[in-house]
């Protein structure tokens, strides 16, 4: 018997950090059980390039990221998503497209480590925290037991994964 594959997406603002940290992981740990996509409200057209150089030194695929609007997740032919998780608190703040197929969603978001000002070190370690936040995050997801959880159990654990460390509000429960 096959187990049907979960869609994921991870929304951001830019779509040039935080939410495609969060697509390369699900996309390697999640073992073949998810989809994993992300994208922004307002993409900036371009990765960051210290997410791919922290996602590579960690192992983590770097191939063929975009930064690209989620309007082509609500698209006639877009996949159906059974997750919507925003990662940072300006998407979460904003009003988000209905996503066709009624997902589950959560904030969970982080920090945003391309605002970090400072020497070239201190900017990686950023990235290198927003991955560990994220990837504790997921980590956190991939043990739910997604299929046996009711949908109100599951969204209330959706919801405190998001109060993890590294949570950038005091208030993650917004999605």
């Amino acid at each position: 018997m096959t187990e049907r594959k979960f869609n994921v997406l991870f929304l951001c603002t830019g779509n040039s950090a935080r939410s495609i940290l969060a697509e390369s992981i699900l996309q390697k740990d999640g073992s073949g059980r998810f989809n994993a996509y992300s994208a922004g409200s307002h993409p900036k057209g371009a990765v960051q390039p210290l997410a791919l150089k922290v996602l590579e030194s960690f192992d983590y695929p770097i191939d063929g990221f975009r930064s690209k609007p989620w309007d082509e997740f609500v698209a006639p032919d877009a996949p159906i998503m059974d997750f919507v998780f925003t990662v940072c608190d300006d998407a979460a703040g904003e009003t988000c497209p209905v996503w066709p197929g009624q997902p589950m969603t959560a904030h969970w978001g982080i920090m945003d480590p391309a605002a970090v000002r400072g020497s070239a070190m201190e900017q990686e370690r950023a990235y290198v925290d927003a991955f560990r936040y994220m990837k504790n995050r997921i980590s956190l997801f991939l043990a739910l037991p997604l299929s046996k959880l009711e949908r109100f159990s599951l969204s209330a654990k959706l919801r405190e994964i998001g109060h993890t460390e590294g949570a950038s509000s005091p208030r993650s429960d917004v999605a």
